[in-house]
């Protein structure tokens, strides 16, 4: 693993991105960039700038996948640049969009691009460098196919910006996870991370869960699919963003868990006598002091890989 870490790791404060630039133009490739956003009016319009700011450089697109926002994200990334899709209006045959992961796949059937990033609209410090940071190992390597980023992830308590202790459920869930089941990921610093690309052909031959557990079930059926040499990894520096509360965590986790014993099972490596409960019961207290026992349901829809809808 210390191998593969020291071969697969980039960091954009290494990289050129003129260098960058030129490469792709020299290969013929094309990048598309795709912004999954539901409810992003305070960030969305800096994340949508950062990526046009690539324009016409090494992004030859920039799409935003709305989740019917109701708060005006959608006309905010249209003024500043982007071309505007609703996920419900793509492949409507499969029905209403679960999550964002089900966003992402129906993304590539309206991007055009040999290589597709893929970046989260919740962050408060956009840089164009978490757009051309994830692109460029699959710029400078033939045999690369799938690029995460990672970076420090600073947490607000109490109204302050801690600088560490983000990414409570990457290490509290998915790392346990795949050092136990999965160790040829076990050098992946953000396993769990929103920012990645990949090549299309690779994309359209995997599957993509809908919601939460989205990032492991691409991580881990790219190894499937490709091999750990095929995956990279760039450190992008500080993404700052929304924090979500430990109930939600919690159901997030929930997902995670049940797409990677989903993967287990298919594998062989573990069977169930049933199948899984897609049911999740939390305990709250309401607004008298009373707790209460809320159960929903947390499971994530599995995509067929694209490829195979046109074969």
């Amino acid at each position: 693993m210390s191998d593969w870490f020291a071969r697969r790791t980039f960091a954009t404060a290494d990289l050129d991105l003129q260098a960058l630039i030129e490469r792709k133009r020299a290969a013929g490739l094309t990048v598309s960039l795709v912004l999954p956003a539901r409810n992003e009016a305070g960030t969305v319009e800096g994340v949508v700038a950062s990526g046009m700011a690539l324009a016409g450089q090494l992004v030859d697109e920039v799409v935003v996948l709305d989740g019917n926002s109701t708060d005006g994200t959608a006309e905010l990334a249209a003024a500043a640049g982007a071309t505007i899709h609703q996920d419900a209006e793509i492949l409507t045959q499969f029905g209403a969009p679960f999550g964002k992961g089900d966003a992402l796949w129906r993304s590539l059937t309206v991007t055009s691009g040999d290589i597709v990033a893929f970046v989260d609209t919740d962050i408060r410090n956009p840089d164009p460098r978490f757009v051309w940071g994830i692109v460029a190992p699959l710029l400078l390597d033939d045999e690369i196919g799938f690029v995460k980023g990672f970076y420090d992830r600073p947490i607000e308590i109490g109204g302050v910006l801690q600088p560490s202790g983000g990414g409570r459920v990457t290490e509290l869930m998915a790392r346990p996870l795949i050092n136990l089941f999965w160790p040829a990921l076990a050098g992946m610093v953000q396993p769990l991370s929103g920012e990645y690309a990949g090549r299309r052909g690779l994309l359209e031959r995997i599957p993509f869960f809908t919601g939460y557990g989205v990032e492991i079930g691409l991580l881990i059926d790219v190894l499937a699919d490709s091999g750990a040499d095929a995956i990279a990894q760039v450190d992008v520096g500080e993404r700052v963003h929304r924090n979500q509360d430990l109930a939600s965590l919690s159901r997030m986790s929930f997902a995670i868990a049940h797409v990677a014993l989903q993967r287990l099972a298919a594998s062989g490596r573990v069977s169930f006598d049933d199948t899984l409960d897609d049911r999740y019961v939390q305990f709250l207290r309401d607004d008298h002091g009373v707790m209460t026992l809320q159960s929903g349901t947390v499971a994530d829809v599995e995509r067929p890989p694209l490829r195979e809808l046109s074969s």
